[in-house]
């Protein structure tokens, strides 16, 4: 039996919570700290569009994506836009991230390595939802992606890299996506159904519950700020927040977008950058998917959730501080009423929800998973990019075999963050 540690988890997202409940199975003694509450409007898994999409293992970055950086600087609204002012701090880690995906190959390394993160990970959420007592808000009934045409999938790199690392799917002609998605703008006329993946249909609360669990079984909460780590030598000794230190002799990194401070307090500068994400949600939609859609037009995932039918999707690189830029979640909004016409076009305001956010992300699209250079006692676990909800079940579990020094179930050294360093 591994020596019992005292594991304060910095960030209490879906990555910390999980974590918090892996190590309190592996005898840990656990403090989770956070400035926000756990499932809050203020955490990128409170936004995500609620895929477990066990098949997203393709960066953000494809060869020739360079071509398009003029755009995204151009266009304010496009999927991809970077803010002129944030060009120059951003720029190191763009030149980074359009490297990262210079070669097919190089986005294979990456797909085979998200893949193993992955695999299972509705099956993950499932018994982590009846554990917390809300089996209900993770269903495993699959995803379906939408093109308007077979040349637009036959024509992505994405889903040939995806049938290498093993993913199946079922494809759609139009008759079969019509009989599916009656109300489906009938521009789309090729489909495919990934019946592997599944859905959660409250993220928040899904984050809530876990907590709750966690909680229960003797995870203490400390609504406070971190700012940096302590050391003394090799050794953590605390865990410094604005209102005091925590002492504590293990710690995880799992702030999300805010990681970086975290990092760089015991000599680790990461790249690590926010993507900032938006979302739209319709309370009691007339109408809608019967299942949840991917549109490769619209970059945008369509899910129906406790709450109302969400639209998410997009990246704006725009930093941590800037305001949000509120017409993109107008896009998100009106490509959504494009793809379901029957929708009303006139549908009050205040049906109409909107969020914005900030995704964790490496350049390559691999998350940081592993070990502090200055200590073992300190564990890494953000930058999980567009992938967060999905493989934190996975993640958690990692972070519990490092902070137990165990073997990890899967190879880290994909993730590791020596390769930035």
């Amino acid at each position: 039996m591994p020596e019992s540690r005292h594991v304060a988890i910095i960030g209490a997202g879906a990555i910390g919570v999980i974590s918090a409940i892996e190590a309190l199975r592996e005898g840990h003694r656990v403090t989770l700290i956070d400035a926000g509450t756990p499932g809050g409007e203020q955490a990128a898994s409170y936004g995500n569009a609620g895929w477990l999409s066990s098949h997203s293992v393709i960066p953000p970055a494809e060869p020739g994506v360079w071509k398009k950086v003029p755009g995204y600087l151009i266009d304010p609204l496009g999927p991809l836009a970077i803010r002129w002012s944030y060009l120059p701090k951003a720029l190191p880690w763009l030149i980074k991230y359009l490297l990262s995906g210079w070669t097919e190959a190089r986005v294979e390394t990456t797909a085979f390595a998200l893949r193993d993160l992955l695999k299972d990970a509705p099956l993950l959420h499932r018994k982590l939802a009846e554990e917390a007592g809300v089996p209900e808000l993770v269903e495993r009934n699959g995803v379906m992606h939408v093109f308007p045409s077979r040349g637009n999938f036959d024509n992505d790199l994405g889903w040939r890299l995806r049938k290498k690392v093993g993913v199946q799917w079922m494809e759609l002609n139009a008759d079969e996506m019509r009989q599916r998605e009656p109300d489906l703008h009938p521009r789309y006329t090729f489909g495919v159904v990934v019946e592997e993946a599944g859905r959660c249909r409250d993220p928040g609360a899904y984050v809530a519950a876990l907590a709750q669990h966690a909680l229960a079984n003797g995870v203490k909460f400390v609504q406070a700020k971190a700012i940096g780590l302590k050391l003394s030598g090799n050794k953590l000794v605390a865990v410094r927040t604005e209102t005091g230190e925590i002492a504590c002799d293990a710690a995880v990194v799992a702030a999300g977008a805010h990681s970086k401070k975290l990092t760089a307090s015991v000599g680790d500068p990461l790249p690590l950058e926010t993507e900032r994400g938006y979302h739209v949600m319709i309370e009691n939609p007339e109408i809608g998917p019967r299942s949840s859609i991917m549109a490769s037009d619209a970059k945008m995932v369509v899910n129906w959730t406790d709450k109302g039918l969400r639209a998410a999707g997009t990246v704006e690189i725009a930093g941590l501080e800037a305001a949000p830029n509120w017409k993109r979640a107008e896009i998100l909004r009106n490509h959504l009423l494009s793809m379901f016409p029957k929708l009303p076009k006139d549908i009050p305001a205040s049906r109409i929800k909107t969020w914005f956010g900030h995704r964790p992300s490496m350049p390559d699209g691999r998350p940081c998973i592993g070990y502090a250079r200055a200590s073992r006692d300190i564990v890494y676990a953000f930058g999980h990019g567009h992938i967060g909800l999905v493989s934190s079940a996975r993640t958690g579990r990692l972070v519990a075999q490092l902070l137990s020094g165990k073997p990890p179930e899967i190879s880290l050294a994909p993730f590791s963050p020596s390769r930035f360093l």
